[in-house]
C-alpha cells in the first residue's frame, strides 16, 4: 500500500509558498503491539499549524524538516494491533497531512459516526469546539449579562464563542468577519446582536458603533488592530482571552503592541493567553452542554470542505487568508 503523505522541505519566511513543502509517497507501514493503521477520512487544518513550521520555541514542538507533518485527523482503523480497538472502528487521531497513518492505540479517542457526521469531531463537537468554550467560560470568566466581542467570527472558534455566548445569557454579542457575507451570516443565522467588516473601516470605530456601552469580554483571534479596539471599548472589570493572533502569523518583523495598554490600569482589566491543551478536564462538561445544543439546532455551524489530499497545502492556506467559513476540513 501506498500513502500519500505532505512534508515540510523548509522553514517559511512570511507567507508560505508552495516550494516549502512537498507531496511525497512513502510506503503504509502495518501496526505492530499496541498499535493501529488508519485510513483518514477527514483532516484539520488550523492556523497554529503556521507557528510549526518555524524553529522558534513555542509550547508546541515545529515540525521537523523531511518528514510528514501533523494535524488532527478523524478515520477508519483498517488494521489493529492493540485491545479495545477493532477494524471498522472510528477514531480520532493527530496524524493527519497524510492518507494513513500508523501510531499507537494509546493516542487514539474512538468516536461514533451514528451520533454525530465524523467531521464534526474535528470541529464543533471537537477540540475547536472546547477551544470557543474554554476560552469564553473559563479563561474570561463569562457571566450572565456580559457583553461579548469576538473577532473572526464567522471562524470555527469565533463562530462558536458567539452563539454559547448568547445561549448562556449575553446582553449583546458582536462579532467582525471579512466579508459582508460573513457578517451577513453572524447576525442572521448565529444570533449575534450586531457584525461589522473589519474591511470597511478602522475597527475602533466600527466596535464603539456596534457596542456603544462597551464591552466586558473580548476573545480575540486576530490579534492588531482588533486587539487595540477591544482595550479600548473594555468596561471596567473587562477580561481579553487570547486565544489566535492570526493578523501577524505571517509577519516577518514583530508587529507593534496595542498602543493604549495604560486603559487596562482606568478598567482594571485583565489579559490571558488561551491553550486548549490546559482544559482538557472540561471535556466532558463540554460535550454533555454543548452537544445538545448542536442536535437540536440552537447551535449552528458551518464547514468550508476541500476535497483531496492534494488540495491540503492549499485549505492550509486558505484558511490564513480568510476563505472558510467555519471550520476548514479536507475530505479524503
Amino acid at each position: 500500500m501506498i500513502n500519500r503523505e505532505w512534508h515540510l522541505l523548509s522553514r517559511p519566511v512570511g507567507w508560505p509558498k508552495p516550494e516549502d513543502f512537498a507531496l511525497v509517497e512513502a510506503e503504509v507501514r502495518q501496526p505492530g503491539e499496541g498499535q493501529i493503521l488508519v485510513r483518514n477520512k477527514y483532516l484539520s487544518v488550523d492556523p497554529y499549524m503556521r507557528g510549526r513550521m518555524s524553529a522558534a520555541k513555542s509550547y508546541v514542538a515545529p515540525f521537523e524538516l523531511g518528514k510528514v507533518m501533523q494535524g488532527g485527523a478523524v478515520g477508519e482503523v483498517v488494521a489493529s494491533g492493540a485491545e479495545g480497538i477493532a477494524v471498522g472502528d472510528h477514531v480520532l487521531h493527530f496524524g493527519g497531512w497524510r492518507e494513513y497513518a500508523t501510531f499507537g492505540a494509546a493516542q487514539a479517542v474512538k468516536v461514533d459516526p451514528e451520533a454525530a457526521p465524523l467531521s464534526t469531531y474535528l470541529g464543533v463537537l471537537g477540540l475547536t469546539g472546547l477551544t470557543a468554550y474554554a476560552g469564553l467560560l473559563r479563561t474570561a470568566v463569562f457571566k450572565e449579562g456580559d457583553s461579548v466581542f469576538v473577532s473572526g467570527g464567522a471562524g470555527a472558534v469565533g463562530s462558536q464563542v458567539g452563539q454559547i455566548a448568547r445561549l448562556k445569557g449575553a446582553s449583546r454579542v458582536i462579532g467582525s468577519a471579512g466579508s459582508d457575507d460573513k457578517v451577513k451570516l453572524l447576525v442572521e443565522e448565529y444570533g449575534f446582536d450586531a457584525a461589522f467588516n473589519y474591511k470597511n473601516g478602522p475597527v475602533g470605530e466600527q466596535l464603539r458603533a456596534a457596542a456603544p456601552d462597551g464591552i466586558d469580554v473580548y476573545f480575540d483571534n486576530v490579534g492588531g488592530d482588533h486587539l487595540e479596539a477591544a482595550i479600548g471599548s473594555l468596561n471596567q472589570g473587562g477580561r481579553i482571552a487570547v486565544c489566535g493572533m492570526i493578523s501577524v502569523y505571517n509577519n516577518t518583523e514583530p508587529a507593534p503592541g496595542p498602543r493604549n495598554l495604560a486603559r487596562l490600569i482606568q478598567t482594571r482589566g485583565r489579559i490571558e493567553g488561551l491553550l486548549v491543551g490546559d482544559h482538557y478536564d472540561l471535556q466532558p462538561q463540554f460535550v454533555q452542554e454543548v452537544g445538545p445544543w448542536v442536535a437540536s439546532g440552537e447551535l449552528k455551524y458551518r464547514e468550508t470542505v476541500v476535497e483531496g489530499i492534494e488540495n491540503n497545502l492549499e485549505a492550509f492556506l486558505g484558511v490564513l487568508r480568510g476563505d472558510n467559513t467555519g471550520k476548514m476540513i479536507v475530505k479524503l
